[in-house]
C-alpha cells in the first residue's frame, strides 16, 4: 500500500497543508462558525431525548455482542 504522505516525485514527507496546518484553537473557532451558520439555516440536526435514547440504546447493544 502507498504512503498518502509522501509525494510521488520523491520521498520527503509532505508539510500539512490547509485545516491540518492551522493552530488548534483556529480550527475549533472556524468549526465553531459552521455549526452556528448551519443551525441558523436550519440544516443542522438536533436530536430530541428520544432519538438520543434510542441511538445510546442501539450503541451499547452492539459493544455487549462477544466477538
Amino acid at each position: 500500500m502507498e504512503d498518502t504522505n509522501q509525494s510521488p516525485q520523491n520521498t520527503r514527507p509532505r508539510a500539512p497543508r490547509g485545516f491540518a496546518a492551522m493552530d488548534p484553537s483556529r480550527q475549533r473557532e472556524i468549526a465553531s462558525l459552521g455549526g452556528r451558520a448551519a443551525h441558523q439555516s436550519g440544516h443542522a440536526h438536533e436530536f430530541s431525548s428520544a432519538e438520543a435514547r434510542a441511538a445510546g440504546i442501539k450503541r451499547h447493544q452492539k459493544s455487549n455482542k462477544p466477538a
